[in-house]
């Protein structure tokens, strides 16, 4: 039986702003369902991370699953829902989107196989855009999600600007933020707020995968005030402090946790 009845779902919680976030959120009393994909190799990351949700004293109930599946989404809500029952009086206090799974590929290409495809371009922008609304659509109707929820999904400067093959990712970005402002409009009269949060430049797994990262970088570590890249941790322990039960007239907007990165020309 878990400690504390403040719970997470966190949707990429393997690694990156994910991982970062389970595990500061864990730190400040809450426990962790966590939704992942992984293959065999990177499991023993996740039993470290499962470890160190315990060694907190929360409890973390993760699932290795394709989280845009809507079969699977039913089958973790579903899951959701029993903790609840049983442990009445329970809380889903956070909803974190951090899923990176998309195409690099450029729209334009003098070879047709090198540029991106429908079946691409709609995959990329329904994993990292519309699934949280698929997920939350899920969780209002289980009445999971209520009067002191937070819904945050991490989005990027690519939402509003461009980068060789970035495209469909860009899209998806800006997609997200619009799917956090209608979000935020409807999940009001429930008293749960929706956010996007927009990191600086961050050395993530996923932004690895991005051609030319290592430029990406090193100019935001030369630009940013502060000298350095944010980093996944700056961005959880900003999204404890908004989870803190006083912010519920914070809602709609795309918040920078950048350390000024983006005022710097």
């Amino acid at each position: 039986m878990a400690k504390t009845k403040e719970w997470a779902l966190i949707l990429g919680a393997s690694s990156g702003f994910g991982e970062a976030n389970a595990l500061e959120l864990a730190r400040n009393g809450v426990n962790i369902f966590g939704v992942h994909l992984d293959r065999k190799t990177t499991l023993p990351n996740i039993d470290r991370i499962i470890g160190e949700i315990k060694q907190a004293g929360c409890e973390a109930q993760f699932f290795n699953v394709n989280a845009a599946d809507e079969v699977k989404m039913d089958e973790v809500v579903a899951v959701i829902e029993k903790t609840f029952q049983e442990q009445p009086g329970s809380h889903l206090r956070v909803v974190l989107h951090s899923l990176a799974f998309g195409t690099l590929k450029p729209f334009i290409a003098d070879n047709p196989n090198d540029a991106i495809s429908k079946a691409q371009m709609d995959m990329t922008v329904d994993v990292m855009a519309h699934s949280l609304v698929y997920w939350v659509q899920r969780l209002v109707r289980k009445k999971l999600l209520g009067k002191g929820s937070h819904i945050y999904a991490m989005t990027s400067a690519g939402s509003s600007r461009v980068w060789k093959s970035y495209g469909a990712v860009s899209a998806a970005k800006a997609s997200l933020e619009s799917h956090i402002r209608q979000l935020a409009l409807e999940l009001a009269p429930l008293g749960a707020t929706a956010n996007a949060i927009l990191a600086g430049v961050t050395d993530t797994p996923a932004l690895r995968k991005i051609p030319g990262n290592e430029y990406m970088i090193e100019m935001a570590a030369k630009k940013n005030p502060s000298g350095r890249c944010t980093t996944p941790q700056d961005v959880a322990k900003a999204i404890v402090a908004f989870s803190n039960g006083a912010t519920g007239w914070m809602t709609g907007n795309t918040i920078r946790v950048d350390g000024g990165e983006n005022i710097v020309e």
